[in-house]
């Protein structure tokens, strides 16, 4: 995770997997509310500076079910290397988990220009292939992005406009939505969402189950994700044994928000 630096432990996977299993536990037994699926709305974008993410709509940019139980929501930086490798968590994870709708990868934009000083430009550009081509554009052009750089690389702007045709859209309307500064207004209020949430360092990811949540820091390994995703979708099936969970402690931030790190 940007600024951060990683840490390499062994102990740590296991310190997640476990002590988000029990913060799970809460989620689903605590609750009085049944329903846990988040639904898009129509409502505008909106900066919630409360340690939470600014709520889901259908002008966010989601891979798999929209109403799914289980929601990450991820704050992204195109250049930077961390991101990068959990980029290919998240896809080994949704290829896992999302086909059979219980799970949304939510991207939105944290560009660290103090640290990749080319990022807001091609945060600018995703903005545009999705404004124009929608939401699997922008999925394809993301994937571009990541894909075509080495993770200690930095992407090659010059190269943006053709990713933007080999995603699908139009040279020239692309073009013609970077020159008018349209979707600016919209990596603003990411920005500033994802600093709300707590975002320090990228990727950051905010897991949403119902009305709680926690955080993942940093870029996480697959096998760790996969424990904490695993969890989750045994309580949604009423598998799960919490007498077979040790419980370590757990930071939390000053909301009284689980960061797993």
């Amino acid at each position: 995770m940007e600024p951060t630096t990683q840490k390499s432990s062994s102990a740590i996977p296991i310190a997640i997997v476990f002590g988000f299993a029990m913060i799970a536990i809460a989620i689903f037994f605590t609750s009085n509310n049944s329903n846990t699926s988040i639904k898009t709305t129509d409502t505008e974008d909106e900066v919630v500076a409360d340690n939470t993410p600014s709520p889901v709509t259908n002008k966010d940019y989601i891979k798999g079910n929209p109403n799914a139980p289980i929601l990450m929501v991820e704050y992204s930086d195109y250049d930077c290397p961390f991101c990068k490798s959990y980029h290919e968590t998240m896809h080994q994870i949704m290829d896992e988990y999302g086909v059979d709708g219980r799970l949304a990868w939510v991207y939105r934009q944290y560009p660290l220009a103090e640290l990749h000083p080319n990022s807001p430009k091609i945060s600018e550009a995703a903005l545009c292939v999705g404004d124009i081509g929608g939401n699997d554009a922008f999925w394809k052009f993301t994937d571009i992005i990541f894909d075509k750089r080495d993770i200690k690389e930095q992407t090659n702007v010059t190269k943006l406009p053709q990713y933007a045709e080999e995603a699908g859209v139009s040279k020239e309307e692309y073009l013609s939505c970077v020159k008018s500064g349209r979707v600016q207004e919209k990596l603003t209020v990411n920005l500033k969402d994802g600093f709300n949430s707590g975002a320090r360092g990228t990727p950051y990811t905010v897991l949403i189950v119902g009305n709680q949540q926690a955080v993942i820091s940093g870029a996480q390994p697959y096998d760790t994700v996969k424990g904490i995703v695993q969890n989750l979708v045994d309580q949604l099936d009423g598998t799960f044994d919490p007498d077979a969970v040790e419980v370590p402690e757990t930071k939390t931030n000053s909301e009284g928000v689980p960061i797993l790190e």
